[in-house]
């Protein structure tokens, strides 16, 4: 005779957890003090070879009470000068440049809370479906507190018509909270930085996407 078939059994949700107080030694050991990685990552992803326009972005990332975090990670993801992305997925026109990954982590000052990451600025990106989108960073956040890591992005304010044509900025139903993704620039002894918030909470609590 045939074997009973047996009762499926589902396993049991695991526990979220948070980041936890030692995010900087598990994931930016060298800014802990810990010199652990063969390789550190860095918040430097530019090489003198790299093509295009040299930018710092400058921030901080607060709290519902506005208060700088100091235990945050921030990790970005961009395009190159020419709007391509460093990754085999992307077929765009724009030229593949070895000299630029497109990707840097970074910690925020354990004092100020300012996080900061020396690039280029990004060129414009067809996506695929078609549509132009404004040059942008994607920025992935994790600290103590947060369950799951927070996706977001930073906009460029001397773009306005490319952002004012931008898809996703364009699928914010609030004009007004559009703000909270763009990125003012200034001039600082010759180098060109663009500053931003990231509010967790409140009133100008930043966009945040569900990727």
């Amino acid at each position: 005779t045939e074997p009973m078939p047996q009762p499926l059994h589902y396993l049991k949700e695991t526990a979220s957890q948070t980041a936890g107080p030692y995010v900087h030694i598990g994931l930016i050991p060298a800014m802990a003090g810990f010199d652990i990685f063969e390789k550190n990552f860095s918040n430097v992803l530019v090489t003198p070879n790299t093509r295009g326009e040299r930018i710092t972005l400058e921030g901080k990332v607060l709290d519902g009470t506005g208060t700088p975090l100091r235990d945050v990670l921030l990790e970005i993801w961009q395009a190159n000068a020419a709007g391509r992305y460093n990754h085999p997925a992307d077929r765009s026109a724009g030229a593949l440049e070895q000299e630029f990954r497109g990707w840097g982590r970074a910690g925020s000052d354990f004092d100020s809370g300012l996080v900061t990451f020396e690039t280029i600025k990004p060129g414009a990106i067809t996506d695929k479906a078609g549509r132009k989108c404004a040059p942008h960073v994607n920025v992935w956040i994790v600290a103590r507190g947060i369950n799951i890591g927070l996706n977001t992005r930073l906009y460029f304010s001397d773009e306005e018509a490319a952002n004012a044509g931008d898809p996703v900025l364009n699928l914010i139903e609030q004009p007004a909270r559009r703000k909270t993704l763009i990125a003012t620039r200034s001039e600082r002894a010759g180098k060109v930085v663009y500053s931003f918030t990231i509010n967790l909470q409140g009133p100008e609590e930043t966009v945040f996407f569900d990727v």
